[in-house]
């Protein structure tokens, strides 16, 4: 497996698109919802600003381990490519398969219920209504980048700009208002632990790893890699930090500890209700940029499967004309449909934590695996050029892996106690399993394949 089959794809992707797709990944539904939770693990207000300050500076140390390995392999496959030439091709065709099936595909239909939850609030479609609008929006923009990566980074800027322009819309407001009246002799007393509210603040910031997808696409990548991922993260922090500032000052720290959705309740405190569709546009847009984001990244992990094994062979192919891995596409979109109609048949009403709860775990074991691949290639591929290295070596990738390992460590934890907060229940997460573990019986099969 060579860069030489990357010679097909034109670099198309400046410095602010990858700017944008790395901060329209990452800022999410998360900000609006998730600050809540992290409240309720704070003991203080200081301790709460610090643990968002925390996520950035982990985000940012995980960022530069990946600008080094995508700096150094520019590949449509990203960390798959990277695990692939760190453990070889049973690890690399399980996590493209998990890719393909659980993690992207999971992601892209939990971000179609998201925001077909806040749709069906504003106009409801009927009994279905959330899958209805899930499926819409999969489609719409499975189609948008099929057409091509000049259509789909166009729609990714606008999203994200507005998203962005949305949220300082959010801050102003958060500034601008009278605090809610607060009760100086309630304590605020937390329920869950600071280290769980690490796992909502990094769930908040996840996401930023997927423009290492498309670093075979952009121009100058061994300077503009780790620009973009250390300016987007900057970027993200700064309007988290700034967001989470607002709510405290209206909301106080026990406030946003009782809200289910803090940005709307912080609207209803300062403008009223009439203005709740504002905050129902900001949330739609913030999950339209991250679900374009992710089918962009998730459309070129699949074409790398495709590329590479010869059992999902049809996907490998790359459209000259729309430079774009269009089958790739659109085979990702059926897979996330599927997966928002299972969903929707186990319970209508919970799609989003189902689709959650399906990824979780999946994700953060080769995340995990992605950062021990630096140490291994470090040390077996002396000779690769690498126009960015680490700094600190090899404090921050340690540092980096240690985090991962955290996240693993605590993923059946995390499992356990969101059926307690309401957050979903942890079916989908032995789904999910359950999938990987059959790209096993696949891997097999197309060893077969390969012999013929």
């Amino acid at each position: 497996m060579s860069n030489a089959s990357e010679t097909q794809v034109k670099k198309t992707l400046g410095l602010f698109d990858v700017i944008m797709i790395t901060i329209g990944i990452v800022i999410g539904s998360g900000i609006f919802k998730l600050p809540g939770y992290v409240a309720k693990s704070s003991p203080s207000e200081t301790a709460f600003i610090l643990a968002w300050v925390a996520g950035g500076l982990m985000s940012i140390i995980g960022a530069l381990c990946y600008a080094e390995l995508a700096s150094a392999y520019p590949n449509t496959g990203g960390d798959y490519y990277f695990i692939h030439r760190a453990y070889g091709d049973f690890m690399s065709f399980l996590f493209a398969w998990a890719r393909m099936t659980v993690i992207q595909t999971g992601s892209i239909a939990f971000l179609g219920f998201f925001i077909g939850d806040f749709l069906s609030e504003m106009y409801s479609l009927g009994a279905y209504s959330s899958s209805i609008y899930a499926i819409i929006t999969v489609v719409l923009l499975t189609i948008i980048n099929i057409f091509g990566i000049k259509q789909g980074k166009w729609a990714q800027n606008l999203f994200t700009i507005a998203i962005v322009t949305s949220m300082l819309m959010i801050v102003a407001i958060g500034f601008g208002g009278t605090p809610a009246p607060q009760d100086p002799s309630a304590a605020h007393t937390p329920s869950m632990s600071l280290g769980m509210a690490m796992v909502f603040v990094l769930l908040a910031f996840g996401g930023w790893n997927e423009a290492a997808y498309v670093s075979a696409e952009i121009k100058d990548p061994e300077k503009n890699i780790v620009k973009s991922l250390i300016i987007g993260l900057c970027a993200v922090t700064i309007i988290y930090l700034l967001m989470n500032f607002a709510y405290l000052r209206i909301l106080g720290l026990k406030g946003m500890a009782a809200s289910s959705n803090v940005a709307i309740d912080l609207v209803k405190a300062t403008l009223g209700e009439k203005f709740i569709p504002i905050i129902t546009l900001s949330v739609a847009f913030a999950v339209l940029s991250t679900t374009n984001a992710t089918i962009i990244s998730g459309g070129r992990g699949n074409y790398a499967l495709g590329r590479d094994f010869k059992v999902f062979g049809f996907l490998g192919k790359w459209n000259e004309k729309s430079q774009t891995p269009a089958i790739a596409l659109a085979a990702q979109g059926i897979i996330a449909i599927i997966l928002i109609l299972i969903a929707n048949k186990i319970d209508r009403n919970t799609g989003f934590e189902t689709m959650v709860a399906y990824t979780t775990p999946v994700f953060w074991f080769f995340f995990f695996l992605a950062g021990i691949s630096l140490f291994i290639l470090r040390h077996w591929d002396k000779s690769a050029v690498r126009p960015f290295k680490v700094p600190l070596y090899p404090i921050i990738p340690i540092t980096f892996v240690a985090i991962g390992l955290y996240m693993l460590n605590n993923g059946f934890d995390y499992i356990r106690l969101l059926p307690h907060i309401g957050m979903y229940s942890g079916v989908g997460a032995v789904i999910g399993v359950g999938v990987l573990l059959l790209g096993i019986p696949l891997y097999l099969i197309n060893g077969k394949m390969e012999k013929k």
